[in-house]
């Protein structure tokens, strides 16, 4: 059963959303499998992200969801399926193949260096040389220009705590850190971004400024994976849910068509979707 059969079946048409769904999936996922060994990691997943939509995937430790991610960001290469952009074959080897097509992450673990300032975070290894001799030559790099792109790339999210792009990273807060992430990811990712539990170590306020930070992404364009185990934010900014369990697809849902307590039943085994007529 594909990812659209459960849609219709089961309302994981988002209300007032439909005109979404009608276009073509920016990224999808059909039938992929990987193991390790004899553990079976992905069994015949599928799984449609749509132009600017925020798509959930939850599930169960050991579920497949970082498996999943994996798979689509180019970390793993699946034994078997296909991964698609806007209808075609794609064939990640690496994670650079992945950003090279428009998908940034953002993994749980920052991958940020606390003792470089904002900016120098946000170009890391992508640094801009300045124009002329003074790049091409001597090798110098854009630090103006680099800096004032990262305050604009801030500012796109609506972050206001962040004024000082020349700031060492190790300075700010955790939620000021994930924001870097975000807008690096962001500014970078023209496709598709990809959030592995971005408000796990996070207080109740900077978890609330990073959930806003992910709906500006959402509004602004972009379409978002939310890797996460806090349903309640799930349900706060999720368009849609893909739910695993023990490696497949368990369903898709929505917020409006399941509340918390059915999607974590059916994450857990204790409901089902019947299958689509």
């Amino acid at each position: 059963m594909t990812t659209r059969d459960l849609e219709v079946a089961h309302g994981g048409i988002p209300v007032g959303k439909e005109g979404i769904y009608s276009q073509q999936p920016i990224l999808s996922a059909r039938k992929l499998v990987i193991t390790f060994g004899r553990v079976v990691g992905l069994d015949g997943v599928d799984l449609d992200l749509y132009p600017g939509e925020i798509l959930a995937v939850i599930g169960d430790n050991g579920a497949g969801k970082s498996t999943l991610i994996k798979c689509l960001t180019g970390a793993y290469i699946p034994d078997s399926g296909e991964i698609l952009m806007n209808g075609q074959p794609v064939h990640f080897r690496k994670p650079q193949d992945a950003r090279m097509a428009g998908i940034e992450t953002v993994y749980q673990q920052l991958a940020v260096v606390p003792a470089l300032d904002i900016a120098s975070n946000l170009y890391l290894a992508r640094e801009e040389r300045r124009k002329g001799p003074l790049g091409s030559v001597f090798r110098m790099l854009d630090k103006k220009g680099m800096e004032r792109r990262a305050g604009q790339a801030i500012q796109r999210l609506g972050i206001q705590t962040i004024q000082n792009m020349g700031q060492a990273v190790e300075t700010l807060s955790g939620g000021q850190r994930q924001a870097v992430a975000v807008a690096r990811a962001a500014a970078f990712g023209s496709k598709v971004v990809v959030l592995d539990e971005p408000t796990a170590a996070l207080g109740v306020k900077e978890s609330g400024m990073v959930l806003e930070m992910i709906k500006q992404l959402r509004d602004g364009g972009l379409s978002i994976i939310l890797i996460s185990h806090n349903m309640p934010h799930v349900w706060e900014v999720a368009d849609r849910i893909h739910i695993q369990r023990l490696g497949a697809l368990a369903g898709v849902i929505t917020p409006q068509s399941h509340d918390m307590g059915e999607g974590v039943a059916i994450m857990t085994g204790a409901k089902r979707l019947a299958p689509s007529a």
